[in-house]
């Protein structure tokens, strides 16, 4: 018996569109295991912390605002991100997120989280991310990473970026922050 012959085409399309499917919003768990409607993580470049050279950025939305979590690769258990955080906004400006203490340790990763308001969260909507500025804290060991301040810049690795347009070497932090409200 044959089959007919829109089976293949259906088959086809079917499973061309399992991607598209899949592809749902991004999710961030927080330390208590509460998850929030989150943007994509963003791997910003680090120039002065050559450990890992990556700084992972994540912005959750909330009821009363928002929260951005950041992690980076350390090389013992005593390090940390701690104090104040500065997110550098494209004109210039900047949102201060103070520290509460919010963090936990992911394997080698330690994470930080901070809180955002409704009027931050508002200025993130309209205004670029171009850099995150942070602390990290703890005890250092001969040949591993570093305590100190260090800057997370909003650009691509080069192996994302390979041929494509410069607009396209950052991350589109306003699309994706206006997205968690849609």
């Amino acid at each position: 018996m044959h089959k007919p012959f829109f089976i293949k085409p259906l088959l086809l399309l079917f499973f061309l569109t399992i991607p598209f499917l899949a592809k749902a919003q991004e999710t961030m768990t927080n330390k208590d295991g509460k998850q929030h409607k989150a943007t994509n993580n963003w791997n910003f470049i680090s120039k002065n912390y050559t450990y890992s050279g990556i700084v992972e950025v994540q912005i959750a939305k909330i009821e009363k605002g928002g929260i951005i979590k950041l992690g980076v690769d350390v090389s013992n258990d005593t390090l940390y991100i701690g104090d104040t955080v500065y997110l550098v906004l494209d004109d210039g400006s900047f949102i201060v997120c103070t520290d509460k203490g919010i963090r936990e340790k992911v394997g080698k990763k330690t994470i930080a989280y901070y809180y955002l308001t409704i009027a931050e969260m508002n200025k993130l909507k309209v205004l670029a991310l171009t850099d995150v500025r942070f602390r990290i804290k703890g005890n250092e060991e001969a040949f591993g990473s570093r305590s100190g301040h260090f800057t997370g810049t909003n650009k691509k690795s080069i192996l994302e970026t390979f041929g494509t347009p410069e607009e396209a070497k950052t991350y589109d932090t306003t699309s994706e922050i206006k997205s968690l409200y849609n």
